[in-house]
């Protein structure tokens, strides 16, 4: 998934979900959290961060569900379009984000910058 231990430290997730409390999900079965969606925006664009599902809850709706929950509620914030990373050599995420629609961009070049070193998360 690609996590690292400042952007995704508990605190930064916290950070987080208070600039976008109403675009981030959770999903519960039987009072356990089995997956969970950042989503977000800057009022032009929306972006989803991270999505994950429980390995023994995958194939039962629940990504789709929080991908429904997290474009809807980018919509009525009037959000009209939602972009997305995924490494490329992710082939059950990439085929879970065809599957909810998303198209692969082939002209551009995702490029960033480190401020901070960034520590990946074994």
């Amino acid at each position: 998934m690609g996590l690292y231990t400042t952007d995704d430290s508990r605190e930064s997730i916290e950070r987080y979900l208070l600039r976008n409390p109403n675009t981030c999900f959770a999903a519960e079965v039987d009072a356990e959290i089995v997956g969970a969606i950042l989503s977000g925006h800057d009022g032009r664009r929306g972006f989803i961060y991270h999505a994950a599902v429980a390995v023994n809850q995958r194939n039962s709706g629940i990504g789709g569900a929080l991908v429904d929950a997290a474009m809807g509620a980018l919509k009525n914030e009037g959000i009209n379009k939602v972009g997305l990373t995924a490494y490329s050599n992710n082939e059950i995420g990439n085929r879970f984000w065809e599957k909810q629609g998303f198209t692969a961009r082939t002209d551009l070049t995702y490029r960033d910058k480190e401020i901070n070193k960034l520590e990946r998360i074994k």
